[in-house]
């Protein structure tokens, strides 16, 4: 990006995921300023969206409702403010996994076979097998993420993803590797490999220092980390992202990728996943962050 702008990152907000997004707007706006950037942080407000005056664009450090689904990428396009990441329609998309899953297969992307339930008195689904995984249909960070390794285990793990959302997904579990591939402007940056150091990748797992490991690159051979990728930007490209986003794939024990879900605005400390991953490709922080919103003034200026 060329020269000083004016920009506002948008952070904090209504989530469950509020504390993430303020730190990963703490990092972006400091990581901009480093640039010589001006940067205003403001926590929204939903339904009362204030952006200052002369705002060359907005940084949307925002996770969760409000900020991933959709509802603020609308107010911002009223307002007609170049904004990061993906738009309306892509959002809304990948924030509801099951539109995501629906959206994959009609693209011939692989993921798990699913069921919705909205009743947490529904019984377990005739011709299913544990061990199986409970997610709100939306919601992110892995809130409301449950692991049922038995069918005995399927109505608390139920009425507990629902106290989420009044909608939750049930996957058939994959065993195998968790990995999570980074895209930027249109490619895909190396694969990064999650190991939780005990138990499963959920929210504790994710947000606790020293409890999981992250390789990157991943320790795939080079046909396998092909196939990662290619899957994951077949996912991004069917729920019509654009710009950035991060797609959760696991890798079953004889290497096919499973795509899990689609995160439009991933979270951006400097050791959060896609900004490792952008700098194992050489892209350090603030440069990651200055390309992001490049990519957002580039709708309003083509040459900028």
């Amino acid at each position: 990006m060329t020269g000083n702008r004016n920009i506002v990152v948008l952070l904090g907000g209504p989530s469950a995921e509020r504390e993430v997004s303020l730190r990963s707007g703490a990092a972006v706006a400091a990581a901009l300023r480093s640039l010589g950037h001006t940067v205003d942080e403001i926590d929204p407000v939903p339904g009362d969206l204030r952006i200052p005056a002369g705002a060359d664009a907005v940084f949307l450090a925002l996770h969760g409702t409000y900020g991933e689904d959709g509802t603020v990428q609308s107010e911002l396009e009223e307002l007609g403010i170049p904004y990061t990441g993906c738009g309306v329609s892509s959002s809304l998309y990948a924030f509801d996994k099951v539109i995501t899953k629906r959206r994959c297969i009609r693209a011939g992307i692989p993921t798990a076979p699913f069921v919705v339930f909205n009743d947490a008195r529904a019984p377990w689904p005739e011709g299913w097998t544990a061990p199986v995984v409970i997610k709100p249909t939306r919601q992110g960070s892995s809130v409301g993420l449950q692991f049922v390794d038995s069918a005995d285990a399927f109505p608390a793990a139920l009425a507990e993803s629902l106290r989420h959302g009044g909608e939750v997904v049930m996957e058939q579990r994959v065993l195998g590797r968790e990995t999570t591939v980074g895209i930027l402007d249109g490619r895909a940056l190396p694969v990064v490999e999650v190991r939780p150091k005990s138990g499963s990748y959920d929210y504790s797992s994710k947000y606790t220092a020293g409890r999981t490991e992250y390789l990157c690159p991943a320790p795939f051979d080079a046909p396998t980390t092909a196939r990662i990728q290619e899957a994951a930007l077949g996912a991004f490209h069917a729920v019509g992202g654009r710009d950035y986003a991060r797609v959760d794939v696991m890798v079953s024990g004889q290497g096919d990728p499973v795509v899990l879900e689609v995160n439009t605005l991933p979270g951006m400390t400097e050791t959060s996943l896609l900004p490792k991953a952008a700098a194992a490709a050489g892209i350090g922080f603030a440069e990651l962050c200055d390309r992001m919103v490049s990519l957002a003034l580039l709708r309003r200026n083509p040459r900028t």
